[in-house]
């Protein structure tokens, strides 16, 4: 490994990244559709998933050959190019998302220092941001491309629910970068290290983490904001007419936005990888960030799961109003309150 240059190391390093975290994105997705069938079928008091393999843990691989041999279906009229991009962007933009996230630590590997995160770039929120926004077209394009009533109302109704929280999701990061000084993610992890009652930006920053927790649920359409696919009026919304294959890219895209907003969260609320409590849990070695980082997004993740086992899903009108009248004043008030204390302070 000596022999190889700094640009074929990064370049090796990059490449075996990104199929580490493909392969664990999927991997976590088909293991997320068990356990939020498992843990909803606690709250509720049914049996879940547990025929196919020990404990039901094969369901999600009986799953997956199951869609592989579905038929495929496009309805008349439909545009097919679009009807097949629609499920590619949403996964592309997804997966593209989590690229700047960092998951711990950085470490040294043959005499080199490698972080754990793909690409460390320097406006790596606002990369974020833009990416996420990408989102809304896989959604839109679906809903339109079916020529289907239902899945078109489901793409508008999903598009005017993403475009309204968006502007609560983004107003929220603002008062954690100002307080940082950066828009690299690595740099917002680092601002928060030591005990968390005096730098998580959970306490300092708790009405942003309100609006994001709220926002980001807004915007990955999990209940009580899953108007998109509101049964009782639009079957399934805007994958209505989507089988196959196509489903399950378009399920692992709204998984994937899932797993990505709990990272993110994570990363600028919750301390990173950091413990909160120095000196009594050791966070020194990469394996230990690692672990808390880990244990942070999957008790962010239950908590996805438990709203919608506990929650019933808004009014449309409701939801619209909520966005627009409530989180986006709040949001700009706590800009404000935080820059006003910056100042003060400085």
């Amino acid at each position: 490994m000596s022999s190889l240059s700094d640009l074929q190391f990064e370049l090796i390093a990059t490449v075996v990244k990104v199929a580490v975290l493909i392969g664990s994105l999927l991997g976590i997705f088909s293991g997320m559709t068990y356990v939020e069938r498992r843990v909803l079928a606690f709250m509720q008091f049914r049996l879940g998933p547990n025929r196919t393999g020990p404990f039901g843990l094969l369901q999600p691989v009986a799953d997956g050959i199951k869609l592989f041999f579905k038929e495929e279906v496009m309805p008349e009229g439909a545009n097919a190019l679009a009807f097949y991009a629609a499920p590619l962007l949403s996964v592309v933009a997804a997966l593209m998302a989590i690229a700047v996230v960092p998951y711990g630590p950085p470490f040294s590997l043959f005499g080199r220092t490698l972080q754990l995160q793909i690409a460390n770039v320097d406006v790596g929120v606002l990369y974020i941001f833009a990416i996420t926004s990408l989102g809304v077209y896989g959604v839109v394009l679906a809903g339109w491309a079916a020529n289907s009533k239902y899945s078109l109302l489901g793409g508008l109704r999903s598009s005017a629910q993403m475009f309204s929280y968006e502007l609560s999701l983004g107003m929220s990061w603002v008062g954690v970068i100002m307080i940082a000084g950066s828009f690299r993610m690595n740099d917002i992890v680092d601002h928060q290290a030591g005990w968390f009652f005096r730098h998580w930006n959970l306490v300092l920053q708790f009405p942003a983490f309100v609006i994001y927790f709220i926002a980001a649920t807004a915007e990955v359409s999990r209940t009580p904001f899953d108007l998109p696919e509101g049964e009782a009026e639009l079957v399934a919304g805007f994958h209505t007419e989507y089988s196959s294959m196509k489903f399950a890219l378009i399920q692992m895209a709204e998984y994937i936005n899932m797993i990505t907003v709990a990272v993110l969260c994570t990363n600028l609320f919750l301390g990173g990888w950091h413990s909160g409590l120095p000196g009594i849990l050791p966070e020194s070695h990469p394996i230990f960030g690692f672990v808390y980082f880990t244990v942070k997004v999957a008790a962010l993740l239950f908590v996805f799961i438990w709203l919608r086992g506990t929650l019933p899903r808004f009014r449309y009108d409701q939801l619209m109003d909520f966005g627009w009248k409530r989180l986006i004043p709040v949001a700009a008030l706590n800009i404000l309150v935080t820059a006003g204390l910056l100042a003060f302070r400085g």
